[in-house]
């Protein structure tokens, strides 16, 4: 093999061994778990709120077809009223066809109202989702009913399931959230190489780099080395979600930066955001179920753990942060274009040699751990938005967005692109285009009464920016409902209000 190191490890000397379910000791070795269906699974958590004063259910939304999204909060009080708490939201199977999350929420909730797991709730206030996309689900589908990828949604919100996730989270502003989903090693791709990944159980914090520093350092420096020492105590093979590959191939980095999944688009918010990972069976169905949704409940019980021990200072961290992000002027530098880049660490990542059938390191070379910014742009006060564009309002409805009437004075001055030719940029892999524009001051006078004015100075101010720039690669003018705010020769229609 060309420009790696392999080292062949036994499982016990490198310390995140597959160990039985049996030894993991927190669920009879012999139950079975069988895939739940969105009946049965009504027929599960409905009983639990009736019988616990711990747990209320509430159906924040519906699916395409129907089906009701329930979110399972979990409280020793008032659900979101207690200030010194902490609100926690996690949240499975956004891809119908990656089960072992449900079925982990449903043990999860088990555990919860045991007496002696019931301390947790004392500065916990946890919204427990099980299923985010019960029609695929039903069908094992990656893709909900409108054969939509709901973990690619969350800038658009066009689908209703993840605008019920969103009005959820605007409803209680959780300070944690964790994205929960599975992988599968198995491509041919893989085979070809000879290894594959054999982590049971992969987290990941975000990388967007408009996301707080500090929010950042603490999630990789505490939360993730927290969360996989837990794992492996409970015989579970942890390691940092890192998806690429494989190493001779292509480069291995940490997942992407884009906001429109349920990771990054919590994280924009300064939300200290999670994904987890667990390992998918070669069926992607109910192959080895039970271990799968020990494994990803394990990983949820050793995130409330840790947020359990950190409460004070993960809230303070992101009160103070998000406070930034509402007061702070026009004129900080936002980026919309960025990389992957490497820092000279290789990576030692854990895999399965099908030749020895046994765990295996493999030291990376073209490990890229790092996201570094291509093309930033300042934050100005606020966009205008045409109201002859209904999809750009819709959205920024479906987004919940604060708007405001635009005054003009002398201090004020509105701008804007225009696109001279499209061009396209690599991103991840994927090419997506990449206008070359020049911005300009208008010196013609606009009619404010023709427009929306959408501020920067709140919450989701780096996710507007990061959505209406027009050379943003993350952006709305990226997805094919948009794509008509783009047009060589002609006006950028979304406007810039800045200082002079």
């Amino acid at each position: 093999m060309k420009n790696i190191f392999v080292v062949l490890l036994l499982v016990n000397q490198i310390g995140f061994g597959c160990i039985g379910l049996a030894q993991s000791g927190e669920n009879d070795a012999n139950a079975s778990i069988s895939v739940t269906n969105y009946e049965t699974l009504k027929a599960k958590i409905n009983p639990l709120d009736i019988h616990s004063v711990l747990l209320q259910n509430e159906v924040i939304g519906h699916s395409v077809e129907g089906k009701e999204i329930v979110a399972m909060k979990f409280s020793n009080g008032h659900f979101g009223s207690d200030p010194s708490k902490i609100k926690v939201l996690i949240f499975a199977q956004q891809h119908g066809n990656e089960q072992s999350g449900k079925e982990a929420s449903l043990l999860l909730a088990e555990w919860l109202l045991k007496p002696e797991n019931n301390y947790l709730l004392d500065r916990i206030d946890l919204a427990l989702i099980p299923q985010m996309n019960p029609d695929g689900s039903e069908i094992n589908r990656r893709r909900n009913a409108n054969n939509a990828d709901l973990n690619r949604n969350h800038l658009i919100l066009s689908e209703p399931e993840t605008q019920a996730l969103h009005r959820f989270f605007d409803s209680f502003l959780f300070e944690v959230t964790l994205d929960v989903h599975e992988y599968s090693p198995y491509g041919e791709e893989w085979k070809e190489y000879g290894y594959r990944k054999n982590t049971d159980v992969a987290v990941g914090s975000c990388t967007n780099i408009n996301v707080s520093k500090s929010i950042r350092k603490r999630s990789n420096k505490g939360f993730l080395p927290f969360v996989m020492d837990q794992l492996n105590k409970t015989h579970f093979k942890s390691f940092l979600y890192c998806p690429g590959g494989p190493p001779e191939n292509k480069y291995i980095r940490h997942s992407t930066f884009d906001i429109n999944d349920g990771r990054q688009s919590f994280g924009i918010l300064n939300t200290f955001s999670f994904i987890q990972e667990g390992m998918n069976g070669t069926d992607m169905f109910a192959e080895n179920m039970t271990f799968r949704a020990e494994g990803q409940k394990n990983g949820m019980i050793a995130m409330l753990k840790y947020v359990y021990e950190s409460k004070d200072a993960i809230k303070k961290t992101v009160q103070k942060e998000r406070n930034r992000l509402i007061s702070e002027e026009a004129g900080k530098p936002v980026s919309i274009q960025a990389k992957h880049v490497a820092n000279r660490k290789k990576l030692l990542l854990p895999l399965f040699s099908y030749a020895t059938q046994s765990d295996t390191i493999v030291i990376v070379n073209d490990y890229r751990p790092v996201v570094k910014t291509i093309t930033d742009v300042s934050k100005p006060l606020g966009y205008l938005i045409p109201k002859n564009q209904p999809e750009l309002l819709s959205w920024a409805e479906r987004h919940a967005l604060s708007t405001r009437t635009l005054v003009l004075n002398k201090t004020i001055d509105i701008g804007e692109y225009f696109v001279n030719t499209i061009d396209s940029i690599d991103f991840e892999g994927d090419t997506v285009i990449d206008p070359v524009v020049v911005f300009s001051s208008l010196h013609k006078a606009v009619n404010t009464d023709d427009y929306v004015f959408i501020p920067t100075n709140q919450l989701k101010g780096n996710m507007i920016v990061i959505a209406l720039e027009p050379k943003s690669m993350l952006g709305l003018v990226t997805y094919s409902t948009f794509k008509d705010l783009l047009k060589t020769g002609e006006a950028y229609p979304v406007l810039r209000v800045e200082r002079k």
